[in-house]
């Protein structure tokens, strides 16, 4: 984890260098994201997706003239999945019926992002735009998955990464609509009976905001 929060370090650094000139906005965003836990050893236990809301604070610097710019966000967000342990015998045995684990995130995402707006006056109706790049995300809370003993079935890591990439569009110049796809590529949870199964977050994003 420690070289990811080496790499925003040094992401952020190389950004405000030319950030004085940058238009900065910044306003409220909430969606919903559509999750589920990517297992890496597929077949294994069967996993149904899951919905959760997602709130908190975004912020926009453009840079002018050239159409690219850098956001950023503090939110919280809930993921998670129906992890249908109950199918397999290994946890059938231990009473752990299919249970939805959700997870708690306070989450960073760091995009670099390029809104087309050369559109002959059009853009201050409706503006296009695509964005990419690293999200951190620190664990606040999860429910508990317990066996009939009241064993904890899963370990779950505190921090995680992911990758964003996404679109969507500006309406109306302080409106946005995006939609979005996170990777997780590292491991948010992982079974305490079998210490190599584990698995990351994957999901899509829908976001609204409002720029001031």
């Amino acid at each position: 984890m420690k070289k990811y929060i080496v790499a925003l370090v040094a992401f952020v650094s190389l950004l405000s260098a030319n950030m004085a000139e940058a238009q900065l906005r910044i306003g409220p965003m909430a969606g919903v994201s559509f999750t589920t836990l990517k297992f890496n050893q597929g077949g294994i236990i069967s996993v149904d997706g899951a919905a959760g809301p997602a709130a908190g604070v975004f912020l926009e610097k453009m840079f002018p003239g050239i159409g690219f710019g850098i956001d950023m966000g503090l939110m919280y967000s809930m993921k998670g999945a129906a992890v249908n342990f109950a199918n397999r015998k290994i946890w059938a045995d231990d009473g752990v019926a299919s249970t939805r684990s959700m997870l708690h995130y306070v989450e960073l995402p760091i995009n670099v992002r390029f809104k087309y707006t050369h559109l002959q006056g059009f853009e201050d109706y409706l503006a296009p735009f695509i964005f990419a790049g690293p999200e951190f995300s620190f664990l606040a809370g999860h429910n508990k998955i317990l066996t009939s003993n009241k064993e904890q079935v899963m370990n779950y890591n505190a921090a995680t990464v992911g990758l964003i990439v996404g679109l969507g569009a500006e309406i109306f110049k302080n409106w946005q609509l995006s939609g979005s796809y996170t990777w997780g590529v590292t491991t948010a949870v992982q079974t305490v009976k079998l210490d190599d199964y584990k698995a990351n977050n994957r999901g899509w994003n829908i976001r609204a905001a409002y720029l001031f």
